[in-house]
C-alpha cells in the first residue's frame, strides 16, 4: 500500500511541476500561474497552499503584476486579457457547473489562444485536485 501512495505523491509532484513551471509556459508565465494558483487556494480557504503558491510568484519577470491577481479581490485591472483569465479562473474554480462554452469564447475574444486555454484549464484542474487532496489529508489526520 505504501508503494502505491509513494507513486501517487510522485505523480502529484510531477503534475504540480507541469502545471506551474512547465518548460513551455505559453502565454501564462510561471508567475501568473503561481498567482492564479494562490487565488484558487484563497478562494478555498487553504492558507497553507496559498502561501506555497505566493512564494512561487517571485520567481518570474512579471512577479509584481502577477502578485496583484493572487488577491481574490483584484479582478485583473485594465488588462482585458488578464481580467478574462482571472474571471474564468474564478468561475471554474468556484462554480465549475456554471461554466459554459460562452466562457471559453470570452477568453478567445480577448486574444487568449486555444493552447493557453488548455494550459489554464490544466492549471485550474490541478489546483482544484490539490485543494481537495489537502482537505482529505487534513480530515484523515483529524480522525487518526
Amino acid at each position: 500500500a505504501l508503494t502505491g501512495r509513494e507513486n501517487i505523491m510522485e505523480l502529484t509532484q510531477k503534475s504540480h511541476d507541469a502545471a506551474l513551471t512547465p518548460m513551455n509556459s505559453g502565454g501564462l508565465s510561471h508567475a501568473v500561474r503561481a498567482a492564479l494558483a494562490c487565488r484558487i487556494a484563497r478562494h478555498n480557504n487553504e492558507a497553507f497552499l496559498a502561501e506555497h503558491y505566493k512564494g512561487m510568484i517571485g520567481r518570474g519577470d512579471d512577479a509584481q503584476a502577477a502578485s496583484m491577481i493572487a488577491n481574490p479581490a483584484n479582478i485583473g485591472g485594465d488588462d482585458a486579457r488578464l481580467a478574462a483569465i482571472v474571471r474564468h479562473t474564478d468561475l471554474v474554480a468556484v462554480s465549475p457547473k456554471d461554466a459554459t462554452a460562452q466562457d471559453i469564447e470570452a477568453l478567445k475574444l480577448v486574444g487568449v489562444p486555444d493552447d493557453d486555454i488548455v494550459r489554464l484549464s490544466e492549471l485550474i484542474a490541478f489546483i482544484s485536485y490539490q485543494v481537495r487532496l489537502v482537505a482529505g489529508l487534513r480530515l484523515m489526520a483529524e480522525v487518526a
